[in-house]
């Protein structure tokens, strides 16, 4: 039980990573808040959570500010506090720079960055009130090492790791402390869009030799939201592979 009384805010929650960082928080002893847009997928996942532990879910776009706003302090007068903020939530509009529209870059950069930077704003006031709280990003390879046809991409994670990096200074002495994850290619929807001759192809030079499970990304959320990580502070952890050495 290594969150125990602990309360948790997982962006994305409805499928994927999210779903699974759900299930491992709440296993842990976490009550949960999942946040995602869909809110029928989202109801039924909560549902289906329940025997699991205490959870509620939110519908929420994150690139909305005053969703968010009202979303945060919804959790908190549910559960009384918060402790934890997953910033999971995070798209992609992949394409070459030259057939790239300013849509598919605008839509990546609305979600993963000003969700992450609302989402956050929204959530630090309570953390002050605690004198604790434990903030991860979503980041990517993609973000630290860029990747063809994912320049909006690779920009909104580049960006996670800046803002990552400028909180942690801001609030370190504050008792916040400000990680990201950096996944590498996980079994997601996100990745099952990829020709499976591509996807062989990224196996043979992974030197695990297989993607990633949601699990994996999970559980170094776990770790970075536990008290065991309370001296680890503005952090990329490569969740990879070693795709990335």
């Amino acid at each position: 039980m290594r969150l125990a009384g602990k309360v948790a805010i997982i962006t994305g929650a409805a499928n994927g990573i999210g779903l699974e960082a759900a299930r491992v928080f709440l296993r842990e002893g976490a009550k949960v808040a999942l946040v995602d847009y869909d809110a029928i997928v989202g109801e039924q996942r909560a549902a289906e959570l329940q025997a699991e532990g205490e959870v509620a879910f939110f519908q929420v776009n994150v690139a909305n500010q005053a969703q968010v706003t009202g979303m945060v302090s919804m959790v908190k007068e549910r559960f009384e506090k918060i402790d934890i903020l997953i910033n999971n939530a995070g798209i992609t509009r992949d394409n070459m720079l030259l057939k790239m529209s300013s849509d598919e870059f605008q839509q990546v950069m609305d979600i993963n960055v000003n969700g992450v930077f609302n989402c956050t704003q929204a959530v630090v006031p309570y953390m002050l009130e605690n004198g604790k709280g434990k903030i991860i990003n979503t980041s990517s390879v993609s973000g630290v090492y860029g990747n063809v046809g994912q320049t909006n991409y690779a920009a909104s994670k580049a960006a996670v790791v800046g803002m990552t990096k400028s909180w942690a200074k801001e609030f370190g002495r504050k008792g916040i402390n400000v990680n990201a994850v950096a996944p590498g290619f996980v079994e997601t929807n996100m990745v099952a869009t990829v020709p499976e001759k591509v996807i062989q192809g990224l196996v043979q030079v992974i030197p695990l030799q297989r993607l990633g499970k949601p699990s994996d990304i999970a559980n170094a959320y776990l770790y970075l939201a536990s008290d065991e990580s309370d001296y680890v502070n503005g952090t990329v952890l490569h969740v990879d592979g070693g795709i990335m050495m």
